[in-house]
């Protein structure tokens, strides 16, 4: 099969395209067929070695994809080959032509849900749903602020928080971006560009602020997000790529919280959780996954730069 393999961290020119030997499963593990790999932020920190859990060299990058289960190995219960599915990690890396996964990481793919918008689902999705409800512990009635709102994480946020009950506020900072945030089902949609835009989300909220913030882009944005919390409020730390100065004074008057997230330290349990809610709301519509880019397998260094250039639209997803 042909598959990115990485021999070096370094610049995304360091992933090339190879041949290796097909994969075969052991006992407890399914290989998948990939129709699609989802490319994540966290996929070109690992590449680039910047990430404090560094595979060995050589691997193939990727955690996201979706495909058909090609085979199962002994005492394998939940899946035959042919079945649709997508997946959340891998024993292998998902940029490639197959995927050797372990059973807990493949989840039922509805006929109505594309491969490329399963591609789209692991880690956005998982990153959303525990930001908001396993760490902020978000409620119905509350009032939400989803800053970068228009990528893949945002998006899913949107979607989770519409569903759940609450009042849910999208930043973006293009105008496309935006419309996709509004479409997708946010109450109000700002420009996070714009220099009154944290007056206008106090006005929205009749100056009592917001209860939940899930931040993308804390370096730039946790300072700011202090002031525009409720009384109570929580801030979950979804990424950042730097240090950041606050006033704690801010935290303090509000008794507001900072909670920061990794995917990788939800307990097993906890993960089952966030994937049967996920599997629920793709059969039932209320989560739509939104491709932005599809791109050829063999391009995967082009999708590293896009999916760290400002203005997300969407997933970016590449196909075998």
């Amino acid at each position: 099969m042909k598959a990115i393999r990485v021999h070096e961290f370094g610049e995304p020119e360091v992933m090339r395209l190879e041949a290796v030997p097909d994969l075969q499963p052991g006992p407890g593990q399914v290989v998948v067929r990939i129709q699609a790999a989802g490319v994540n932020p966290v996929d070109t920190y690992i590449r680039a070695g910047l990430y404090a859990r560094k595979p060995g060299l050589p691997y193939t990058p990727g955690v996201d994809a979706a495909g058909i289960v090609e085979s199962v190995g002994a005492g394998v219960d939940r899946w035959r080959p042919g079945a649709r599915v997508y997946v959340a990690g891998s024993e292998s890396g998902t940029y490639a032509e197959q995927a050797l996964c372990a059973e807990s990481q493949v989840h039922p793919l509805p006929e109505k849900v594309s491969f490329a918008q399963g591609a789209a689902v692991g880690v956005p999705y998982a990153t959303a749903y525990r930001a908001l409800f396993q760490r902020a512990r978000a409620v119905p009635g509350e009032t939400v602020l989803v800053h970068g709102a228009s990528g893949g994480v945002g998006i899913a946020s949107v979607q989770l928080a519409r569903a759940a009950g609450l009042t849910v506020i999208g930043t973006a900072g293009s105008e496309k971006g935006r419309e996709l945030v509004a479409a997708e089902g946010a109450h109000h949609v700002l420009d996070h560009r714009a220099p009154d835009s944290l007056a206008r989300l106090m006005e929205l909220t009749g100056g009592r602020g917001v209860d939940v913030i899930v931040e993308m882009l804390a370096n730039v944005n946790l300072g700011h997000d202090l002031t525009i919390l409720a009384l109570g409020g929580r801030v979950v730390v979804v990424g950042s790529r730097g240090p950041v100065e606050i006033n704690p004074r801010e935290a303090m008057s509000r008794e507001a919280d900072i909670a920061g997230m990794v995917l990788w330290n939800a307990p097993p349990a906890e993960l089952g959780r966030i994937h049967r809610a996920l599997v629920a709301g793709l059969e039932n519509g209320t989560l739509r996954p939104v491709v932005g880019r599809e791109m050829p397998l063999a391009e995967a260094p082009r999708a590293h730069r896009a999916v760290m250039e400002p203005g997300a639209y969407g997933k970016i997803v590449l196909v075998p």
